[in-house]
């Protein structure tokens, strides 16, 4: 079967759950022996695992600029050009990252609704493009917020869409009220040129449709990663709480930051360590900064993973003891999970959102979010030995039984099945 999958970049400079759950389903895809291609919007993938295979199609730089600017006129090619050269595109991916929607209405409403003439422009190149390669069997859109390429795809080329959900109220519900609003609307209005939804949680089902009950019937496919890649029999010898996320103030860094600290001054773990990673943009710096300042007691207790790459996740968790991410928000799925759990590595994460769906018996929830309460559930999992054994155990079960790049393979390809 050939699959398309038209994923937006994001830049590769942290942790994007969306664009790592991508990337898991076209390996997962690739392993099953199915024929994937990808197609990036906006800015590049330079992650080798992705293996990018056309141009790039809506190109950030010269997009938002034909929308603030050229609404009603055309851009000249020249200025279109050297906006698209890849030395803008590298400023804009190294910008990247932004978790507010502020003065990104206009970009965000005309990928939803699929009418206006820019966006007709870069359409008609996807299509071209499309039929001079071989159409595909099936046409896989990353999140509702592309919705309108389905519109495009079903009045050009008769080829069923697939259109996955994960955490769009995050960016949407940051547009001011009347655009909050028409986004929405436009995603229900636009939810028949989809043929199936496709989510990773009964949690975030259950929250896509009471938002957008238009959208009739959702599959659960869970993300599911190379268990092989991540197994390790090594456990350091110090316990070490390891956070891998984007290091912002909605992923919860500083939670786990006072709670570190709360555990340090009571010594009531010993030689306890923290090891931080999953990147962080410009936007996140001074977040950090004051998260670094935070730290500086123990700076020799802390482990810094500086350097963020997709294609590096697996060394992560080998040398934590937990998995740790306090979030704000409820999440649809914690794709650090499933990879903490392939390494057998237990977690400890709030009480919200997904998380008693995904981590089950394979770790501890706490409830309220606040670094009291995460402090004694990190004491609890890691002076327990007991529990921790049977965390650790339930964990590679999940693995094995859930969270394994097969079964996602196998789902996804069920779902494909049924459309053809």
């Amino acid at each position: 079967m050939k699959i398309l999958l038209i994923i937006p970049g994001s830049g590769d400079t942290f942790y994007c759950s969306n664009c790592f759950r991508d990337n898991l389903y076209a390996q997962a895809l690739r392993n099953a022996g199915q024929e994937v291609v990808i197609m990036p919007l906006y800015l590049p993938l330079t992650a080798q695992s992705f293996r990018v295979d056309t141009p790039l199609f809506f190109p950030a730089t010269s997009y938002y600029v034909a929308q603030k600017y050229f609404e009603k006129g055309k851009m000249p090619h020249l200025f279109e050009k050297i906006l698209d050269s890849p030395s803008f595109l590298r400023m804009a991916s190294s910008r990247s990252g932004i978790t507010s929607a502020k003065g990104m209405e206009r970009i965000t409403l005309s990928m939803i609704k699929g009418e206006d003439k820019n966006f007709t422009k870069q359409t008609e190149k996807i299509m071209d493009w499309i039929v001079a390669h071989d159409c595909p069997d099936v046409i896989q859109l990353s999140t509702s917020m592309l919705i309108g390429i389905a519109k495009a795809i079903k009045s050009h080329i008769n080829i069923p869409v697939v259109c996955s959900l994960q955490d769009e109220e995050i960016w949407l519900n940051s547009l001011e009220g009347q655009y909050a609003r028409e986004a929405w609307e436009s995603i229900g209005k636009n939810s028949k040129y989809v043929d199936s939804f496709i989510t990773s949680s009964e949690f975030y089902k259950s929250a896509a449709l009471n938002r957008v009950p238009e959208i009739g019937e959702i599959d659960i496919v869970y993300p599911g990663v190379n268990i092989e890649k991540y197994k390790s029999l090594y456990y350091p010898k110090e316990p070490t709480i390891g956070f891998y996320y984007r290091m912002n103030y909605e992923n919860g860094l500083d939670i786990l930051v006072q709670a570190f600290v709360r555990l340090k001054k009571e010594n009531a773990i010993p030689n306890l360590k923290l090891k931080i990673g999953g990147g962080y943009t410009r936007e996140n710096k001074l977040f950090v900064n004051r998260i670094r300042n935070i730290l500086k007691p123990y700076s020799h207790d802390v482990i810094w993973w500086n350097n963020y790459n997709l294609d590096e996740h697996t060394n992560f968790y080998k040398d934590i003891s937990i998995i740790c991410a306090p979030i704000r928000f409820n999440e649809a799925f914690g794709l650090y999970l499933c990879e903490a759990f392939a390494a057998g590595r237990p977690a400890v994460v709030p009480n919200a959102g997904s998380f008693s769906e995904i981590a089950e018996n394979a770790g501890l929830l706490y409830s309220p979010n606040d670094s009291e309460q995460l402090a004694e559930a990190l004491r609890k999992m890691l002076i327990d030995n007991i529990l921790y054994e049977k965390c650790k155990k339930n964990a590679l079960q999940l693995s094995q039984e859930r969270y394994n790049d097969a079964i996602t393979s196998e789902n996804l390809l069920e779902v494909y099945r049924k459309l053809l």
